[in-house]
């Protein structure tokens, strides 16, 4: 189940997204305010744009052996679920920095959320994603924002410079968007649920 919110009354709609197919577009009427909108169901356009850059890519330059290896590799993800601005986004990490923001096109960022938030600066926060001795992946968040409205993990502000490990699980805030750490090897609780 998705859920919509009405952009006049802010009134949350559920609908059965499995029942419709990708590109199709559906009209919504607020049953509090009656106001008329619609969606349009399917893959982002940013993520159709990132597909066609690697596909050119890959076409000009065949990937070394350790490059195919990383790309399959699993570091981890971040879930972007209650965002008012866009859909519910699923965005890979990789080992290293994870620069994480509002898409803008030649920001250089390595993870951008595709969303029209304007409380979320194009480069937000950072996650760092490393290997501990066991091979383990720790996660380690610190904030970027430079418009004053920070990260929070929980309810709780990072202050500045300040580093926070964080877990599978753990609930961060840019903005109005929140972001779930789905740590690697992670399945979801939906997935979870489903599969008992």
């Amino acid at each position: 189940m998705k859920r919509v919110r009405c952009p006049k009354c802010n009134k949350h709609i559920t609908f059965d997204e499995t029942r419709y197919n990708a590109g199709q577009t559906l009209v919504f009427e607020c049953p509090d305010c009656h106001k008329q909108f619609g969606i349009r169901i399917g893959v982002s356009k940013l993520l159709s744009t990132r597909k066609e850059e690697q596909h050119r890519s890959r076409m000009n330059e065949a990937p070394l052996p350790e490059e195919q290896e990383a790309e399959a590799a699993d570091y981890g993800r971040i879930i972007i679920v209650e965002n008012v601005f866009h859909y519910r986004q699923e965005l890979p990490l990789q080992l290293g920095d994870n620069i994480l923001g509002r898409f803008v096109q030649g920001s250089g960022i390595n993870v951008p959320i595709e969303t029209n938030d304007p409380s979320v600066d194009t480069t937000h926060c950072i996650i760092n994603v490393r290997q501990g001795r066991q091979g383990e992946f720790i996660y380690t968040l610190r904030d970027a924002s430079t418009d004053g409205t920070g990260t929070f993990v929980g309810l709780q502000m990072l202050a500045d410079n300040e580093r926070r490990r964080i877990d599978d699980g753990t609930i961060i805030t840019i903005g109005a968007t929140t972001v779930i750490l789905r740590a690697a090897g992670a399945e979801d609780e939906e997935t979870t649920a489903e599969s008992r």
